[in-house]
């Protein structure tokens, strides 16, 4: 177990980024197509190809997921990892043509000081691209892929990831791309509201903090603007329907509720694709399905722990801190 969401047998991931631009893109390839669905809770979503991922749609299992900065300008990355899909042969047939699926949400880094200016053709296809023939087992956290640009309402955002093994071993795990309205961490201080979901000090292991902080310090917005979005997928290796899917991803945004404060505010683009591979030898039960859900809320509150943990300031005027510029590594005497 490498507390990744490619410790879930049957997927891999890849990240590309660029640093003129401070923006990047992760994709997610399935070995096979593999069940998916989605949960859209916050007001300002950026999407592609989202409603086919409904219970009752004719296609129901998908190539790839995809999660993207640049806001509309990120979603011609879903066009490059449809491009890299087609060239390996992956698609949904269509008499004798193949089609590719890959869904994807973008979020909004337009304003974190890289260059936007890149004139008619956005570099999201050509990352979208990159990502995908980078897919890999092992991939970085902080500042990579859709991470690299992200931004919390007082410290740097980026990309994080987790997995847990529940009772019956069933495999789950998160990748999400922190750039929330609200805030990781408790107050002023280095606590991580994700402290109770914790394991071997993945983040720091600093737990609760020794006082808790009055209401007016526990609120922080990033601004008033839609130019947030946590976004994230949650898979798992059991065999999932789409309506399990489904439900997979509405319980997984508990975890934004348990590690950001505001989550799923009108400001906020708050979405989480859910992903089943089906590559477990037992079949969940219903007992199984809550389970995988309430595991993969716990991870989705680490992983968004460990981005912003993992995350460094951009080299930017103006820049937020990263956790660890601000706090120090290892030290827990807070």
């Amino acid at each position: 177990m490498n507390n990744l969401i490619t410790d879930i047998a049957g997927l891999s991931v890849g990240n590309a980024q660029d640093a003129k631009l401070a923006s990047g893109v992760t994709a997610v390839l399935f070995d096979a197509p593999a069940m998916a669905s989605i949960a859209v809770h916050g007001g300002a979503p950026g999407l592609r190809d989202a409603t086919l991922l409904e219970p009752g749609m004719t296609v129901e299992r998908v190539d790839a997921l995809v999660l993207s900065g640049g806001s509309v300008y990120g979603l011609d990355s879903m066009g490059g990892v449809l491009a890299f899909l087609r060239e390996s042969g992956r698609g949904f047939p269509v008499g004798s043509i193949k089609v590719p699926i890959a869904p994807g949400a973008v979020l909004f880094d337009l304003l974190n000081g890289g260059d936007k200016d890149f004139g008619r053709e956005p570099l999201y296809w050509r990352l979208g691209y990159e990502a995908a023939a980078a897919a890999g087992q092992d991939f970085a956290l902080g500042n990579a892929g859709a991470g690299y640009g992200a931004t919390t309402a007082n410290l740097k955002g980026g990309l994080g990831s987790a997995s847990a093994v529940t009772a019956s071993g069933f495999h789950v795990g998160a990748l999400v791309a922190v750039n929330a309205v609200g805030s990781a961490t408790i107050g002023g201080g280095p606590h991580f509201w994700a402290a109770p979901y914790e394991r071997d000090d993945e983040f720091g292991g600093l737990g609760w903090p020794p006082a808790w902080p009055g209401e007016p310090k526990d609120f922080h917005m990033k601004g008033l603007d839609p130019q947030n979005t946590t976004i994230a997928i949650v898979a798992t290796d059991a065999a999932l329907t789409r309506a399990e899917a489904k439900r997979l991803a509405i319980m997984a945004h508990d975890g934004m509720a348990h590690a950001l404060r505001p989550a799923h505010a009108a400001m906020d683009g708050d979405t989480i694709f859910a992903a089943a591979t089906g590559r477990a030898a037992a079949t969940p039960t219903v007992s199984d399905a809550a389970e995988i859900g309430m595991r993969a809320a716990d991870c989705l509150a680490r992983a968004i722990a460990r981005a912003v943990f993992e995350a460094e300031a951009l080299p930017f005027a103006g820049a937020l801190p990263g956790w660890r510029e601000k706090f120090g590594v290892h030290e827990k005497n807070f």
